[in-house]
């Protein structure tokens, strides 16, 4: 019977970084959180070559396994999410947005996402604010049915709404076939009803994430499943729904079992979104939830990231004083 590390060999972690040195600061720290959990599958950093020499400067290289250099061209969300394909050093890759924290043993994770040769997080149905306007202007979306001449005029019979925060890819070819298609259709926006993220308030770069979902329809490849009450591969911060420690040592989610109820998360007015849980709770079954840890927190909305961020900058603290120790012993040792 093979042992573990027998049974996980070619199965790795991937984060990218470029930009500003904090994000290279977000991969250590996300990669601090895994290794809590998993010290036997191997890490990549695939970053711009300034973020290596950036780890070197500080004596961090060392917490991933291979450094893998980012083309110039490659650098931005579109960039490397489009190409991923180009980076497999792994039989198995996992790739994973560097503002998250592990949270629990991904093993089962593992187990559940081979059976795919490629897959991406998310809800198998998509809305009209997926890639639209997140303001009262999707209501024009609606009454003109924008979303479903997207869908006719690419000839797609459903539209999935797509995580780009956890990628797998074990197979090439069609890892390769879904990036190209997504490239292509990226080109297209004007065809669609989709817009630019660019217009958002907050974002400097395009978003990959409607694309990738028009090219996994089009290849009729199945999504994993983004929220699956105990097996959730990842679950969104949000302060009120997030029991944690400051290191995130331990960390428990509320999660509402109804979806309409559990996507009230995402309403900034704490008032309206307790009022509307309160109201539809009148419903037998809307109201109920569970606590749960999944694998992954993810701190993607813009408004919530601040304790990711301080946790961050702790860690590389942590980190780079015990490296500049180590480097300079005291006389006594």
């Amino acid at each position: 019977m093979n042992n573990k590390s027998e049974e996980i060999s070619g199965e790795g972690y991937i984060y990218t970084s470029y930009g500003k040195p904090e994000y290279v600061k977000h991969a250590v720290a996300s990669t601090v959180t895994l290794r809590r959990y998993d010290s036997k599958r191997p890490v990549a950093l695939i970053c711009t070559r300034e973020h290596i020499d950036y780890l070197v400067k500080h004596n961090q290289e060392k917490l991933f396994d291979k450094l893998v250099p980012l083309r110039e061209e490659h650098a931005s969300i579109t960039g490397f999410k489009h190409n991923v394909h180009l980076y497999m050093p792994f039989e198995k890759n996992l790739y994973l947005d560097s503002d998250i924290v592990w949270c629990k043993d991904p093993d089962p994770l593992w187990t559940s996402l081979s059976v795919h040769p490629f897959t991406i997080t998310g809800i198998q149905t998509s809305d009209n604010f997926f890639g639209g306007p997140k303001h009262i202007g999707v209501l024009k979306d609606i009454l003109l049915k924008r979303r479903q001449r997207t869908l006719n005029r690419f000839d797609l019979t459903y539209l999935s709404r797509v995580q780009t925060g956890m990628i797998y890819a074990k197979e090439e070819l069609v890892t390769r076939e879904v990036c190209e298609l997504a490239a292509s259709f990226l080109q297209r926006i004007d065809e669609t009803h989709f817009q630019s993220r660019l217009k958002e308030k907050g974002r400097s770069e395009e978003s990959c994430e409607w694309s990738m979902a028009m090219a996994m329809s089009k290849l009729n490849l199945p999504i994993y499943p983004w929220l699956q009450g105990h097996t959730s591969p990842q679950l969104d911060f949000i302060e009120s729904y997030t029991d944690y420690d400051s290191d995130f040592h331990n960390v428990k989610c509320t999660y509402y079992s109804d979806q309409l109820v559990y996507n009230f998360r995402g309403l900034k007015i704490d008032w309206l979104r307790k009022l509307l849980i309160k109201t539809f709770s009148l419903i037998p079954g809307k109201g109920d939830y569970l606590i749960t840890t999944p694998y992954c927190l993810h701190f993607g909305w813009l408004h919530q990231k601040q304790p990711f961020l301080e946790f961050s900058d702790r860690t590389w603290e942590r980190l780079t004083r015990e490296s500049s120790s180590d480097e300079f012993p005291s006389s006594d040792e």
